[in-house]
C-alpha cells in the first residue's frame, strides 16, 4: 500500500457518487447493506447530509446523516476502505458532519467493538444508563 497521505484526499458534500462506487466501499467493509444495492443507493441519495472522501476519482470514504433539521440528528454510516483506515479521514468526515449540526440537541449513532473508541475521541459518550434497541434485518452484528 503507498502512502496516502490525508492532503490527497478531497472531502466533498455532493450527492454525485455512484452506486458501484457505493457498493464497493460497503462490500470492502462487509456491511449487509450491499445486499440491497438499490435501497441503499436511494438512502444514502435521500439523507440529511452526505461527505464523502476521495483518492482522485476514487471513492475511499463516506458518512451520512439523517436529521430533523433542528434539534436531532443520527448518523447511521461511516465507512473508510479497509486500506485507507487508521489515517484520519473518517475522523474527519464525522467532525465535518458534528459540525453541520453544531447547536443541536441530540447527536446519535450506534457503535460497536472496535469503533466504540473511535466515536469517543470524537466526543461522543454512552447516552446515561440507556440500552440501545432496533428491529434489524441484517445479520452482520452480534447480539
Amino acid at each position: 500500500m503507498m502512502n496516502k497521505l490525508p492532503e490527497f484526499i478531497q472531502y466533498k458534500d455532493t450527492y454525485d457518487i455512484t452506486q458501484n462506487s457505493i457498493l464497493t466501499l460497503y462490500k470492502a467493509n462487509q456491511w449487509s447493506s450491499a445486499e440491497k444495492p438499490d435501497l441503499l443507493y436511494q438512502a444514502l441519495m435521500n439523507s440529511h447530509s452526505l461527505i464523502s472522501a476521495w483518492y482522485g476519482d476514487k471513492l475511499v470514504a463516506l458518512g451520512n446523516a439523517i436529521s430533523d433539521g433542528f434539534l436531532v440528528v443520527y448518523y447511521p454510516h461511516l465507512l473508510v476502505l479497509p486500506d485507507y483506515q487508521n489515517q484520519g479521514i473518517g475522523s474527519q468526515i464525522i467532525k465535518m458532519l458534528i459540525s453541520r449540526y453544531d447547536g443541536f440537541h441530540q447527536h446519535i449513532l450506534l457503535a460497536e467493538n472496535q469503533a466504540i473508541n473511535f466515536y469517543k475521541k470524537v466526543g461522543f459518550q454512552r447516552a446515561g444508563k440507556t440500552e440501545p434497541m432496533w428491529i434489524y434485518s441484517g445479520n452482520d452484528h452480534s447480539t
